[in-house]
């Protein structure tokens, strides 16, 4: 199982530290922003493809994607 942690910068270091030595974590390594910043966009993404799906929110086509081009 993957879990993510959200950790002030200030104490990363010693959060990191704490989970490594921690035998049951296989990996314990912080993430680029560039990483950040992809991860927040799926879960945006994941969130309207959901609400889309209850009928709480029209998409929009990708002919209307196209046509924006």
């Amino acid at each position: 199982m993957k879990v993510l942690i959200d950790i002030p910068d200030n104490e990363a270091a010693f959060g990191i530290k704490v989970l490594k030595s921690l035998s049951f974590v296989k990996k314990a390594k912080p993430m680029s922003i560039a990483a950040v910043d992809l991860w927040d966009e799926l879960k945006e993404a994941a969130e309207q493809v959901r609400l889309h799906k209850q009928g709480k929110l029209k998409l929009k086509t990708a002919q209307e994607l196209l046509n924006e081009l």
